[in-house]
């Protein structure tokens, strides 16, 4: 008969694991307590259990013992041992600390003990146990990866870690420390621990260790005879550490004789209580996991089928899988539908349509939500399949759905929509409202579950639908490929099955409404509301006309351009074959690769892990830093092929073919700090300070009678790093309107402003911008094509000159550090992950994030909130101006050639005044203003 099992379970060890495992914010309760651990914990147990119970070697798991082992506290007689053990260990995450006794709960839930003894860790409970079960003819499983605990294997111990679904018995130990199990204490003695302040000897790390126990056999032989070490460090550390390295022993060697109550007889593992387990998941809302352990008990006969399959979801209403959709395909059934949504007083909604570009985009039907589990959708444009879109029959016979007249539909549509009593929930809303609007039709009012995710948890993870879906509610959400295919055989939606087109289309809908009702009590609770209600939800429709409005290009020019940069990149490709003496493929970064490098053998080139050359901008700008031509041209001829591609080229197909004009669409819930994004074209990143740059914007135009206003923020994120650093001196520049580039550059170098250097002023303005982005000496010195050690003086005396900035850095930092975001003096809260990570290069990287992001979101909330209010400035001013572009700080409108001087008047002091009344900045916000006939000129 095989021998009984044991599966001891590092339960502290193992919390850790799943809170790093997880996001932290795929699981939340409704309570705002997080979950994510205790979720990866019931997993990782149901996971085990399976295991066990379909182990060839048992009887249906009748000879299966499992018990789970907790840390009790911090301190134990380690501590007395040596009071600094474990000292340097930081207190655990505000979110995971909760989470401690929900697991424990969870254990008892799942029907298993739940060990744990004051002044004893739990790995020496597991040690105890593992050798009371070796007395008694068990096999022990170890369920953990913990290193401190392989020196526990041997013939009838092993190890499992689940994360990886490994095994880990002698040979692996071996391979691990280069020694046996049974001398791993020692080389963990010699090597010391940092985690868990473990001394060990200085200067010797695991393989020397190894390499010294496999040499002289133990701890004791190997200090007793350290006199015979030849190397002199290694043998005066080991003569002068020798009572240290004893001391490590002591701390590591785990304890197999702890006091204990229970016996391993008492872990015979024993089904669960469904009520107990079942209630214990559904109040932590892990719907997915309690879905299936329900099933398994009604499979098994232990309890009944549920009335209602779906009674699991918070607000008892059917989960997004149970949901049962209805295609609407009568006018009456349409009419009761909007009724109800009316007397609900909110419903979700979601239009499909023919393209992604919103502009573009033919409407093919829409859906409704109105409460969890009730959600419809109402075809209107679908045809049959294979008639490519224009025939109602198709070639084999079949016929279009049965669909309410189109005019009808929309009409009952357009009631709803613009029913001022009616809360109209979308995800992303703005396609909707643009797509709607251009068929008359304006949607008010609205909450965007985008919008919402998005204000309380940006930088935290995405907030697409489909992601919302798997992270709230881990449902998996039908994909637009389940329902018309992909690659080649993709079909248009109006084509697809109605049956697959109404349970896609109603699913969106009803997602939107759950994170609807998920999210929107958030705001408050998280003090996240005021930027919602006045910065984001009152721009949706700003930039929905700004999107519609859209902005002339004169296409004449930009192919006249795009023939002159045609004719460059040739003259440059001749150039440089000539360098290169040979042609070859510019655009081919392994032949560009080979060139300068194997064959040129310029110094400086690093290969990627594919084994090719690097050949990135930051490769090349150096190479052409230190002289040498070819890599200078290439840059040349790059910049040129991407402007040509991006811009000069593509923006011709850009132009839509009814409004004559380009249609950029803002992207809202992309970057974390609150900017805005350009997609569909990007005319945000058309360069600005190079010539082709100012030649591409020239095409921008206004239309006849009409001019081009460009009103730009200066220094607004030196002028918001002044305010909340509070440096009175740069405050005082802003208020007398000094040149804060120059002054800058008098107070770090000692020059006066009168003659001063124009070299001098340049440096002085890089180190101004460099520091709100936390520049480090590296970037500066290849910024001004100086060495890093100038470059480091130059930052030291610039901190030196400005005590409160690097005040404001550290304390932004430490904030970041104890809270996990950081705030904008508007009070947008900007998530920071990675600021306490292990790896120094990522956490100096969140790190810049955290010092940067108070003034860049608080930049974007100031254009924000003057965006918002200058419909109602134009209006009051009876202007006929329109908001074209948002890019970065400034906003470009066209105005009727007549109003350009009133239009200028009206909206400046607007702009300077826009913090206000939500703060008063103590430093004034200046805006410049141009006019002119084209983009280039008016900026």
């Amino acid at each position: 008969m095989p021998a009984p099992q044991l599966y001891l379970i590092d339960g502290s060890a193992y919390i850790f694991r799943a809170f790093h495992a997880i996001p932290v914010e795929s699981f939340k309760r409704s309570d705002g307590v997080h979950t994510n651990a205790v979720n990866g914990f019931c997993n990782m147990i149901v996971k085990l259990i399976e295991q066990v119970r379909s182990a060839p070697d048992g009887t249906d798991g009748a000879e299966d013992y499992v018990a789970v082992i907790f840390d009790a506290s911090s301190k134990t007689f380690r501590n007395d041992l040596y009071p600094e053990y474990k000292a340097n260990r930081d207190e655990p995450p505000e979110e995971l600390r909760p989470q401690f006794a929900l697991v424990r709960e969870a254990t008892r839930a799942f029907n298993l003990p739940c060990i744990e003894l004051e002044g004893y860790e739990a790995d020496d409970l597991i040690a105890t146990y593992a050798r009371q079960a070796t007395a008694r003819g068990f096999e022990t499983v170890i369920v953990s990866s913990d290193k401190d605990l392989m020196q526990l294997v041997n013939d009838s111990v092993t190890m499992f870690d689940p994360m990886k679904d490994k095994r880990i018995a002698a040979p692996e130990v071996a391979e691990k420390f280069g020694v046996t199990p049974d001398k791993v204490v020692d080389v963990q003695a010699l090597m010391g621990d940092s985690t868990d302040n473990v001394p060990g000897v200085p200067g010797i790390g695991q393989k020397t260790a190894a390499q010294l126990i496999g040499e002289y056999g133990d701890l004791d032989t190997l200090l007793a005879r350290a006199s015979e070490i030849k190397q002199t460090r290694r043998r005066e550390n080991l003569i002068e550490f020798a009572d240290m390295a004893r001391l490590s022993r002591d701390l590591v060697v785990l304890k197999d004789d702890v006091p204990t109550d229970a016996a391993v007889e008492d872990f015979r593992l024993e089904p669960p209580d469904p009520d107990v387990l079942l209630g214990f998941l559904r109040q932590q809302e892990f719907r997915t996991i309690t879905r299936r352990l329900e099933a398994g008990f009604v499979e098994a006969g232990t309890i009944e089928a549920p009335p209602d399959e779906a009674a699991d979801a918070l607000d008892g209403a059917p989960a997004p899988e149970a949901s049962v959709y209805e295609a609407v395909q009568d006018e009456a059934r349409l009419a009761e539908w909007i009724a109800l949504a009316r007397e609900r007083g909110a419903v979700a909604f979601d239009t499909e349509t023919t393209s992604l570009n919103e502009m573009r985009a033919e409407l093919v039907g829409f859906s409704l939500a109105v409460e969890p589990g009730r959600a419809c959708y109402v075809p209107l444009a679908h045809v049959a399949p294979g008639s490519d879109g224009g025939a109602a029959l198709a070639l084999d016979g079949a016929a279009a759905p049965e669909q309410i007249p189109f005019d009808r539909a929309l009409a009952l549509l357009k009631a709803l929509l613009e029913d001022p009593a009616t809360l109209k929930i979308g995800h992303n809303i703005k396609y909707d409202a643009v797509v709607m609007a251009r068929y008359g039709v304006e949607i008010a009012p609205v909450d965007d579950t985008m919008l919402l995710s998005y204000v309380c948890d940006a930088g935290r993870h995405k907030h697409g639908l489909d992601d919302l879906a798997r992270l709230h509610f881990e449902h998996e959400t039908i994909k637009y490929a389940d329902v018309c295919g992909k690659g080649k055989a993709q079909i248009g939606f109006a084509e697809a099955d109605l049956g697959k087109a109404t349970d896609y289309a109603a699913e969106d809908a009803e997602i939107a409404l759950r994170l609807h009702r998920l999210l929107k009590p958030r705001l408050v609770a998280e003090r996240a509301a005021t930027v919602y209600e006045t910065l984001e939800r009152p721009l949706i429709p700003v930039l929905a006309q700004m999107e519609r409005t859209g902005i002339l290009v004169d296409a004449g020019r930009l192919k006249r351009l795009s023939g002159d940069f045609e004719q460059r990149m040739a003259a440059y490709e001749s150039e440089i074959h000539d360098l290169a003496g040979a042609p070859f493929a510019i655009g081919s970064p392994k032949q560009l690769g080979e060139i300068l490098f194997d064959k040129m053998g310029l110094e400086g080139g690093r290969k990627t892990k594919t084994g090719a050359w690097g050949t990135g901008a930051d490769v090349l700008e150096s190479l052409a830093a230190q002289g040498h031509g070819l890599p200078a041209r290439v840059l040349d001829w790059r910049q040129l092929a991407k402007l040509k591609s991006t811009y000069t080229d593509a923006l011709v197909g850009e132009i839509h073919p009814q409004t004559g004009r380009v249609h950029t669409s803002y992207a809202m819930a992309v970057a974390s700090t609150g900017r805005l994004s350009s997609n569909d074209p990007n005319l945000q990143n058309i360069p600005v300070r190079t010539e082709e740059g100012r030649r591409i914007r020239e095409a921008f135009v206004p239309e006849a009678g009409y001019t081009l206003v460009s009103l730009d923020y200066s220094q607004i994120e030196l002028r918001l790093l002044a305010h909340v650093a509070d440096m009175e001196v740069l405050k005082q520049a802003f208020r007398d309107g000094v040149d804060i580039h120059a002054m800058t550059a008098s107070e770090v170098f000692g020059v006066p402003v009168d003659g001063m250097d124009p070299m001098v002023r340049r440096r002085a303005k890089a180190i101004n911008f460099g520091i709100v982005y936390g520049i480090s000496a590296f970037g500066l010195a290849n910024q001004l094509r100086i060495d890093r050690g100038e470059a480091r003086a130059f930052i030291d005396a610039y901190f030196e000159k400005f005590p409160g900035i690097r005040d404001y850095m550290e304390t932004t930092k430490d904030f970041a550090r104890r809270n996990g975001h950081v705030v904008t003096p508007f009070g947008r809260k900007i998530h920071v992950t990675g600021i306490a990570d292990k790896n120094p290069s990522h956490r100096a990287f969140a790190e810049r994030q955290a010092i940067n992001a108070p003034l860049q979101g608080g930049a974007a909330d100031i254009i924000k909130r003057a965006m918002i209010r200058v419909p109602a400035v134009l209006a009051a001013e009876g202007l006929g101006a329109r908001m074209l572009l948002q890019v970065h700080d400034e906003l470009l409108f066209e105005a009727p050639e007549a109003e350009v001087e009133r239009t200028v008047a009206a909206l400046k002091p607007m702009m300077e005044r826009a913090a206000l009344p939500a703060v008063d900045l103590s430093v004034p916000l200046v805006v410049d203003a141009g006019s002119a006939g084209n983009w280039a000129a008016a900026h």
